[in-house]
């Protein structure tokens, strides 16, 4: 019987510049992903994985600058195991591919690019073999090119590709992976697991338990709060042991392990009362690492001058206290309804009640105008400057 364990992961997609992170943030998010590959060797060591395998989108693409590639090679040179690399579609094996200059495999032979479809002997019993892209898109199924050649052996034979497989998405692509070829290779002994990348979240695919995507080791976008949805499942790395005695009697264990440290979330949420506004708040306040934390929101409902002001005020101090907090805006449907009391205690005269009440007017024909916030500002400059 011949066994291995080894690290699946992909997607690191350094470089990765995100709009909504400025300054210090989108440096912090940098050093995560460089740390990410640090992790991904403390697990290999902690797990005593043999290699690891990174299917694909190591870099976010093909131009880069040399502080990037620089730190990614000293990164993946301390690696305490080999390392596989795959192009993707966002770094594939062209003429300027950023793999010439990010990995030297005469200096560290131990970071290897897979550049072709012939089988890699690591050792006696296990093989790695995988479909790299030589261009930015692909006209074919590059995992069924690869595989077409490949006959049944007692090896331990790891597969590696990138992309989506067939009825995934709204339109069939012709790269789209043949999934039923994939596990039909797999019962007929041809291969033992196929690591996947391209999806950033976790999964399991067919029925063999031997088809993954492993998602991103850290988070690239939001996870959909409360319906579930999004980049649901990322920020992990698989451990994949294979046990094989022959061609057809193979086993394959995969256990998922979180190394991610970065949180993506889009909430939305009714909001239509002070105890609305206080829940919602104190979501964000639960936050553990908020400073590692990116958060886009949508409120929909009607809140009064003095639920708004909670808001607003409470929204203000955790802005610069998070990664990233920011509204989104295509959801956003918060209506101010100012109530009559509240109205009445502002005590306002002369040109500041005739402007209160032409923003009120205006916000009663139109919800979403700029009024609704200017009579929110005059709220709380009233507030403030009666206390």
């Amino acid at each position: 019987m011949t066994t291995t364990t080894f690290i699946h992961t992909s997607d690191f997609q350094l470089g990765m510049q995100r709009w909504f992170l400025t300054g210090e943030a989108q440096a912090r998010f940098d050093d995560a992903r460089l740390d990410s590959i640090k992790r991904l060797g403390e697990l290999a060591e902690r797990r005593g994985a043999e290699f690891i395998i990174v299917a694909g989108d190591v870099f976010e693409r093909n131009s880069l600058s040399s502080q990037v590639t620089g730190r990614a090679r000293e990164a993946l040179e301390k690696l305490p195991v080999p390392v596989f690399l795959l192009p993707g579609n966002h770094d594939p094996l062209v003429a300027d591919s950023v793999f010439y200059t990010a990995v030297n495999q005469e200096t560290a032979p131990d970071v290897r690019v897979i550049s072709d479809t012939e089988p890699y002997k690591l050792r006696d019993g296990v093989e790695i073999v995988g479909a790299p892209f030589k261009a930015r898109t692909a006209t074919y199924d590059l995992v069924a090119d690869m595989l077409e050649p490949l006959e049944a052996t007692d090896t331990i034979r790891v597969a590696v590709g990138h992309g989506q497989v067939h009825g995934w998405g709204d339109a069939e692509k012709l790269d789209s992976i043949d999934l039923n070829n994939v596990e039909d290779k797999i019962r007929g002994g041809v291969i033992d697991y196929l690591a996947l990348g391209d999806t950033h979240s976790t999964m399991e695919l067919g029925s063999t338990g031997c088809v993954w995507f492993s998602g991103s080791p850290e988070p690239t976008d939001f996870k959909h709060l409360p319906a579930g949805g999004g980049e649901s499942d990322s920020g992990n790395a698989l451990v994949v042991t294979i046990e094989k005695t022959s061609a057809t009697q193979t086993s394959v264990t995969v256990d998922k392990e979180a190394i991610g440290q970065w949180v993506f979330e889009s909430i939305e949420m009714d909001i239509n009362s002070d105890e609305d506004v206080k829940r919602f708040i104190q979501q964000l306040l639960d936050y553990p690492d908020k400073h590692r934390t990116v958060i886009k929101y949508g409120l929909r409902g009607t809140i009064n001058l003095a639920a708004q002001t909670m808001l607003d005020s409470e929204i203000e101090k955790l802005e610069p206290v998070f990664a990233s907090l920011k509204p989104r805006q295509r959801v956003m449907d918060l209506h101010l309804a100012p109530e009559e009391d509240e109205l009445a205690n502002l005590n306002l005269t002369g040109f500041a009640a005739s402007a209160l009440q032409e923003l009120m007017e205006d916000i009663h024909a139109d919800p979403d105008s700029i009024s609704r916030d200017a009579a929110n500002l005059l709220f709380r400059l009233t507030r403030k400057d009666a206390s």
